[in-house]
């Protein structure tokens, strides 16, 4: 091995380009591939900025040829030479105008044969992938994903200083919060037997510097939550959170609009006009069955539970009697694309998502066409033609069960019979404010009213009476920005008054001494004058998700955890020492 001694690299590989021919460059990075053809060595030198074809001549440096010979893949080398023209054009390559021809090579480093290709769609397990991270980090998507990761956070920076934003860091140290996922939990030495959390976002200390004046705060940070991990979920993560003083929703709403508009612009060159759409959460539920609609299709879902109200076929009235829902989807002129295995297969995906069943129906030459036609009235089936405004080979799904399930259920048919009719264009963007959210959410599980957001989000104005008799009615100053489906970031106008906290926490049922607790000092600060003020947090990585096309989150994070929340690299979470744990007294119950 050698080293670079005075030599410094002038240029990146990826960046070379037809006006650099006839300059003497110097390039570093790492072995693609080498070929060997007699007299001419090839090799394919990799760096973040892409790849460029190295040449070694025994007539331009027999040293170099000679030493270019032991080269093998993933080597690290530094090269010296000249750029010229390629007579053989390679269109498939960014660089592939132009090669360098060497006058000089060091080899700065060897590498063993790597247990992972390096290059994209190479097909390894997950496992291998995150075991190998540093390698499976030279591939060129995932180079490119974490450069536009880079490039989204400085258009962010940008933005926000542009409209008055401080950057403030706020502890990673925190007291333990009741709501929300489980923390993560950090003994503390010095105070034996007391613990920190680590924050599952800065929510309270933004209020907080809020009260203390700084007006407009934004910090890009991490944030964890201990909990049950899905696909595309990781126990840390990270978020751009943002608060305002002096403003309401609209002004919250209008303002992160146009950062959108900005990161869209300058990272995807995509022209976003606003305003964006406002959709109320009813709206939404009603129309799509989620807070989270995807708008690059159709197939809006329609109530038709009046319609059996006094139905004769007992699947759909005891399901109307026990005050639960009855919704379908029409698919345009789609009757003859659904065989009767094709409808048996959407059967068990609805099923898959909760709902008890499936009922269909076509509708062909002026009359209806389903295993339940026979059930259904004349009256019954008039109101369906007329309501649906059926037209000939029409395919319309129904599921009757209890709301939750209902919507659950056709949200995800919504969107499985989009995919299978080709319907989503992965270039098309859609963008949606949804407002209007309840308070309030019922957990079966705690038995219990538990926050929608945190309990710190203001209710509506006019609703604010109703807190204690009617709590499931109180709509809530929330707002959140939906991109194709998916939620990329949620905010509300915060509580302000002391009074108001206080019936907060009360509704979600905690006592004074409960609420005193665990948020006493921001109790306290309402005590000397509280702006009003609201904000948002943006997942980072669900955005990068959506700006790359990345099909799992772990593609746009660096160093992702698996879904059981374990480093395969590192090999953690792991066992610390007996002496570490004495020092902590705590002690390991096998």
């Amino acid at each position: 091995m050698e080293i670079m001694g005075k030599l410094r690299r002038t240029n990146m590989c990826g960046e070379l380009n037809k006006n650099h021919i006839g300059q003497e460059v110097v390039l570093m990075g790492w072995v693609q591939k080498r070929r060997s053809l007699g007299g001419l060595i090839f090799v394919d030198l990799r760096d973040v900025t892409g790849l460029i074809q190295i040449v070694f001549d025994t007539d331009v440096n027999k040293e170099a040829f000679d030493k270019a010979d032991s080269l093998r893949s993933e080597y690290v080398i530094a090269i010296r030479g000249k750029v010229y023209e390629r007579q053989a054009k390679n269109p498939e390559l960014a660089t592939g105008e132009i090669e360098v021809y060497a006058e000089e090579l060091r080899i700065l480093d060897t590498a063993e044969t790597p247990p992972i290709y390096i290059k994209d769609n190479d097909d390894v397990s997950e496992q291998m992938r995150l075991k190998y991270r540093y390698l499976d980090l030279r591939k060129p998507f995932m180079q490119r994903n974490l450069l536009m990761r880079s490039k989204t956070s400085k258009v962010i920076r940008d933005f926000l200083y542009e409209n008055g934003f401080n950057e403030i860091e706020t502890p990673f140290l925190a007291k333990p919060t009741p709501e929300g996922a489980r923390d993560y939990l950090v003994p503390s030495r010095i105070s034996l037997g007391n613990f920190y959390a680590l924050p599952q976002s800065p929510q309270i200390y933004k209020q907080l510097l809020m009260v203390s004046g700084m007006n407009r705060y934004f910090q890009i940070v991490r944030c964890f939550r201990d909990e049950d991990l899905r696909a595309n979920r990781q126990p840390e993560f990270t978020q751009v959170d943002i608060e305002m003083s002096f403003v309401d929703a609209e002004d919250v709403m209008e303002l992160n609009e146009r950062l959108i508009q900005r990161i869209f612009k300058e990272v995807k060159n995509i022209d976003i006009k606003l305003p964006l759409r406002r959709m109320s959460y009813n709206e939404a539920m009603d129309k799509y069955g989620c807070d989270k609609p995807d708008l690059r299709f159709g197939y809006e879902l329609k109530n038709i539970t009046h319609v059996f109200n006094n139905s004769e076929f007992n699947a759909f009235r005891s399901v109307c009697e026990s005050g639960g829902l009855i919704k379908c989807i029409k698919v345009d002129g789609a009757s003859d694309d659904y065989s009767k295995k094709g409808i048996s297969k959407l059967e068990k995906f609805i099923k898959s998502h909760g709902a008890k069943g499936l009922a269909w129906l076509k509708y062909e030459n002026g009359a209806i066409d389903s295993p339940i036609a026979k059930f259904l009235s004349e009256e019954e089936i008039t109101q369906l033609i007329t309501l649906l405004e059926l037209k000939e080979k029409d395919m319309v799904f129904i599921v009757a069960d209890k709301e939750s399930a209902v919507n659950t259920a056709l949200s995800a048919l919504r969107i499985e019979i989009a995919r299978e009719r080709n319907l989503i264009d992965d270039n098309v963007y859609e963008l949606v404010w949804i407002t209007d959210f309840p308070l309030f959410e019922y957990s079966e599980e705690e038995g219990r009213y538990v926050a929608k957001h945190h309990p710190f989000t203001s209710p509506v104005d006019e609703d604010i009476e109703k807190l204690e008799s009617a709590p499931q009615e109180v709509r809530a100053k929330a707002y959140d920005i939906v991109i194709n489906g998916d939620e990329i970031g949620g905010g509300s106008i915060r509580i302000t008054n002391r009074a108001l906290q206080n019936r907060m926490f009360k509704a979600l049922g905690f006592t004074e001494e409960e609420a005193q607790e665990k948020f006493g000092f921001l109790l306290e600060a309402f005590k000397y004058g509280v702006p009003p003020h609201g904000g948002i947090a943006f997942g980072l990585d669900r955005l990068m998700m959506l700006l790359t096309g990345a099909t799992s989150i772990k593609d746009v994070i660096a160093f992702p955890k698996t879904q059981s929340a374990a480093c395969l690299m590192t090999e953690s979470p792991s066992r610390v020492t007996e002496q570490q744990l004495e020092e902590l007294k705590i002690k390991i119950d096998e």
